[in-house]
């Protein structure tokens, strides 16, 4: 797969950081880690609240994507930013927090990862996560509509599984519970004013649906994209100031570890 494009992921940062935000509202402010994990650091918007907020402490970012970490890089130069695999990954020291802003949700299995994660906490840790559960959500069902039905449609048959479905808020309190002092699960809903339904599409082609158009040839990914806002148009009808909005739900966990 092509990496990942960081200005167009930017082209609406302000939507994508505000999860970011509530996250880490919710890490208590007694709390002053030291050693800090931002785990799918991406172009750095997460990692530049956690600066923001802990200035002295050790923060290293985490991600896959060249692009991505060498925008990181030119934007934090005094954090330290790693390419690597987070199903893969083990810091050199425990961690006093490990923070995931929209990454885990592209990782399988996390009835493992999740216990692995908290795994590699010190001592009164805290494992700060948020996904996009919005597998269910018109947005989301249109990109498996159109895959289904196309010229396309041998090739994008394993797209639909690129990205794991988030587990329930129980199965992930029953996961972390029994190695935690305390487990905070939420889900919240934002609703996203969008000038257009393209601008949902753009939105989108940063993330979302990146499985389904990078196996197509360039003709076809324009024929994808065009059946997929044909849809997207009528799914998210005008509002009375023309805007569409796009309803994207998120879960989120802060857990801390024991004593």
């Amino acid at each position: 797969m092509q990496d990942w494009d960081p200005d167009l992921y930017r082209q609406f940062e302000a939507e994508r950081t505000r999860p970011a935000h509530d996250l880490l509202a919710h890490i208590p402010a007694t709390v002053i880690p030291q050693r800090i994990s931002d785990l799918g650091c991406g172009p750095g918007n997460s990692t530049q609240l956690l600066r923001q907020r802990f200035p002295d402490a050790q923060l290293v970012g985490i991600d896959t994507s060249r692009a991505m970490l060498l925008s990181a890089q030119q934007r934090l130069p005094d954090c330290t930013f790693l390419e690597a695999d987070i199903s893969q990954w083990q810091p050199t020291e425990p961690q006093d927090l490990i923070y995931a802003n929209a990454s885990l949700q592209w990782l399988t299995d996390h009835q493992q990862l999740f216990p692995y994660l908290f795994s590699q906490l010190a001592a009164n840790g805290i494992l700060a996560v948020q996904m996009p559960d919005n597998l269910d959500e018109p947005s989301h069902r249109a990109m498996r509509e159109v895959a289904e039905n196309g010229p396309w449609q041998q090739t994008l048959q394993e797209a639909g599984v690129a990205r794991a479905k988030v587990l329930t808020a129980n199965q992930y309190y029953d996961l972390l519970a029994p190695h935690a002092e305390h487990v905070d699960i939420w889900r919240t809903t934002y609703y996203h004013p969008m000038p257009s339904a393209q601008a949902i599409v753009d939105w989108l082609r940063a993330t979302g649906l990146r499985p389904f158009l990078e196996p197509l040839s360039e003709s076809m990914r324009l024929d994808f994209l065009q059946d997929y806002l044909t849809i997207i148009d009528a799914a998210y009808p005008q509002q009375v100031d023309g805007r569409r909005l796009l309803a994207f739900p998120r879960l989120f966990i802060v857990a801390r570890a024991r004593k």
